[in-house]
């Protein structure tokens, strides 16, 4: 079994973090992510940095300006993570734009990500279609799950295709804008949560954009498996002053424990 699998059947009230690779500093992805793992985040999404991120609000924007500044490039990456399964043992997936992963090659890109120990992709820019005729089978080959997302304006019919067609987990986007986070949910918001949650999905879902506090997450946890936090988080590592403690705080305040 998989560890996204494992994870969601042996855990409820998923969080999930977001945040930048090789941001605030180049060599910071690792260290933030054995935190993580040590402060009680379930799962972790690792941000890979593009020029032109359109789902991206301020925010993860300008991490993402900033950790291409440094350095930060899939081949950087790759070589970060190279050894990381010694010491994470939480699901790990990586997130960013289909060019980025086109210029790297697919196939070399799945190939690399089954390599290191990566579980998952989200490329938000990726029609489905296209995946499914061009792409699923590579991912599939190397045992890489692809999520996908779904707004509020989704169709039921698209949601239930992404469910038949995938294996990980579904994004759910709580509203159509970019990420950043935003104080509570409205009712448009939670009737859609409701909607989905009515769907029986065979595939476990997790919220994002928007979540960024305990309140957020425990509202959000009632209508999916679990919570995805990710501008507040960034925004946190952005104004660290001591970044080993401030990432536990912040995760053990979001969880309530």
């Amino acid at each position: 079994m998989n560890r996204i699998k494992q994870l969601f059947r042996d855990k409820k009230d998923i969080l999930s973090i977001y945040y930048t690779a090789g941001y605030p500093n180049l060599n910071d992805t690792v260290p933030i992510l054995e935190t993580l793992e040590d402060a009680g985040a379930d799962i972790v999404e690792i941000g890979i940095p593009f020029s032109d991120p359109l789902a991206d609000g301020p925010t993860i924007q300008h991490s993402g300006e900033t950790a291409l500044k440094n350095g930060m490039s899939l081949n950087v990456l790759f070589d970060q993570l190279k050894d990381v399964r010694s010491k994470v043992k939480m699901p790990l997936i990586l997130m960013g734009y289909i060019n980025t992963v086109h210029k790297f090659g697919i196939e070399t890109f799945a190939k690399k990500c089954n390599e290191v120990g990566v579980d998952g992709v989200i490329l938000p820019d990726l029609p489905f279609q296209e995946y499914l005729d061009n792409y699923k089978d590579t991912f599939d080959q190397y045992g890489v799950s692809n999520i996908f997302l779904i707004t509020p304006q989704t169709p039921e019919e698209r949601i239930k295709l992404i469910d038949e067609k995938t294996n990980g987990f579904i994004y759910m986007v709580s509203s159509a804008a970019v990420t950043g986070a935003k104080k509570g949910l409205s009712e448009a918001q939670l009737a859609y949560f409701d909607r989905v949650n009515k769907l029986n999905l065979q595939n476990p879902a997790l919220i994002g954009f928007g979540i960024g506090d305990h309140e957020s997450y425990k509202e959000t946890c009632k209508y999916a498996d679990g919570a995805i936090v990710g501008s507040a988080f960034v925004k946190l590592l952005g104004q660290a002053k001591d970044l080993h403690g401030e990432i536990k705080s912040f995760i053990k305040e979001v969880k309530g424990i």
